[in-house]
């Protein structure tokens, strides 16, 4: 009988043990944890837990103090600055508050990676397709002369997420992607980042304070014939959430695992329905 070939999946981000520690405060404590290509992690955790810190020492803008850290199959722990440009030219990042360039236009603040990060520099002509094309997924592309102070709040947030999808990246890291923003435009935000999935096959972090923001993710698929989110209780395979407690791991697992969690913090950051 013939052998079915099954496709290897690969690990594209590994924390194994790493503490990152400022002074005597510790922000990451034994922090543990493999991301699969094809999964998205939802990070939930109050403030102060190490979420967004967790993401910098995931690009290598924090080091570890001990244990190591691998991403898209390298040894990030103690490299130099310099060798971490090509392996972050790799991975698209969605900044707290958008994090654009005010001086900037928004054809040249989605064109910034594709000018400035190694092994993503192209042609200028390709290089213009794919700033448009980037826009036109997140539904900006009438914004390519404006600054961002002529945007709304939701719209930077859009067009952020527009420079960190246009190197076309294996995997995204999305820091507070709904932070200050009303429901309507959150849900709007979070429906782009399941659309990029869909669309894009990537695997993401989404560090985030909105359990909605991960119900969305676990239940719903993008449909690219009528361009709208489908229910997909499928989508709940790939989809692991993960709470963080004063930079410890204390929860990782699917969504009805985190839902019937007795544990009174991380219940907390589940919305359950009233009675």
């Amino acid at each position: 009988m013939a052998q079915v070939e099954t496709k290897e999946v690969k690990t594209l981000m590994c924390f194994d043990k790493v503490r990152v520690s400022f002074g005597d405060l510790a922000a990451l404590d034994e922090m543990s944890f493999s991301v699969r290509e094809g999964e998205t992690r939802i990070v939930l955790g109050a403030a102060g837990s190490g979420k967004t810190v967790l993401l910098k020492t995931a690009m290598g803008l924090e080091h570890a103090d001990k244990g190591k850290v691998t991403l898209l199959g390298e040894d990030i722990t103690d490299k130099p600055e310099e060798d971490l440009f090509g392996i972050r030219a790799r991975v698209g990042m969605l900044f707290q508050e958008s994090a654009l360039f005010d001086s900037m236009t928004i054809a040249q603040n989605v064109a910034y990676p594709l000018l400035n990060q190694r092994g993503t520099r192209m042609p200028l002509e390709s290089m213009e397709t794919a700033v448009k094309d980037s826009l036109r997924f997140v539904e900006l592309e009438q914004t390519l002369l404006k600054y961002p102070s002529e945007l709304s709040g939701g719209m930077r947030r859009r067009a952020a997420i527009a420079r960190a999808v246009v190197t076309k990246p294996p995997l995204l890291l999305y820091d507070s992607p709904t932070a200050g923003l009303d429901p309507i435009t959150a849900h709007t935000i979070m429906a782009l980042i399941v659309k990029e999935r869909d669309v894009d096959n990537t695997t993401a972090l989404v560090v985030t304070h909105r359990y909605q923001d991960g119900n969305l993710v676990a239940n719903f698929r993008y449909n690219s014939d009528s361009g709208r989110l489908d229910p997909c209780p499928e989508a709940a395979d790939n989809t692991i959430f993960m709470v963080l407690k004063e930079g410890r791991l204390v929860f990782e697992g699917k969504q009805a695992e985190l839902e019937a969690s007795a544990d009174p913090y991380i219940s907390k950051f589940v919305k359950r329905p009233e009675k």
